[in-house]
């Protein structure tokens, strides 16, 4: 049986999605495809979370949600189904979905910031993983803005929300995960010492962005 079939936990789940949402996931057949799926819809700005369904539906995800939908397709691979969060300071959260690939972690993720998306599963812990996107994690104010991730959260959890095809269950996972046990990155000393972001980076990173999914600095 090919990986692409392999049944995982939680799998019975796809009772709920239609032939045609079926056949939509089942052309997300790596890591990569997932990625190229969330680059290709619309960054939204809307203030609520899609299921993946939702997203199947609408062309439309943000950050967490599209984070969400990564991990239920990567489930489908045999993946567990893993998210963690990047904590900010003066900016908007990132999360991403986590998958192992080997003794490699890589993640997948949607973003309005070209640098803050996919990772190849090279990394050997998920520090590592997490310092990979500290260089293009800037706000509008050209501040460094990583402080902290979370410890990996496993959607499998939340089984019994249906959150693969319920919007309703997005809003208890983002408490969870605001919740879970964070690592800090810097020391107030280094985060002191930083740097503003330079003008080719910032430009480059704002590439396709959309302006009103844009988080305002506070000044």
């Amino acid at each position: 049986m090919g990986r692409e079939a392999r049944r995982v936990p939680g799998d019975h789940q796809d009772a709920g999605w239609t032939r045609a949402e079926r056949k939509t996931l089942a052309g997300l057949n790596s890591p990569v495809a997932i990625q190229a799926f969330l680059d290709g819809v619309e960054y939204g700005a809307d203030p609520f979370y899609r299921s993946p369904r939702s997203i199947l539906r609408d062309g439309r995800a943000q950050c967490f949600d599209g984070a969400v939908f990564a991990a239920a397709a990567l489930r489908r691979l045999g993946d567990r189904p893993r998210i963690l969060d990047m904590r900010a300071v003066n900016d908007d959260d990132h999360v991403v979905a986590v998958f192992r690939r080997g003794a490699g972690i890589g993640a997948v993720a949607k973003s309005n910031f070209v640098g803050l998306r996919f990772r190849e599963p090279i990394f050997r812990t998920v520090r590592e993983l997490v310092l990979s996107y500290f260089e293009d994690f800037y706000n509008v104010a050209r501040e460094k803005t990583l402080r902290a991730y979370s410890v990996p959260l496993d959607l499998a959890a939340f089984d019994h929300l249906a959150w693969e095809t319920k919007d309703a269950a997005l809003e208890v996972i983002a408490a969870r995960l605001d919740s879970a046990r964070h690592v800090q990155v810097l020391t107030p000393e280094q985060a002191a010492r930083l740097t503003p972001v330079d003008e080719r980076r910032y430009v480059s990173g704002l590439l396709g962005s959309n302006p009103d999914g844009l988080y305002k600095p506070k000044v």
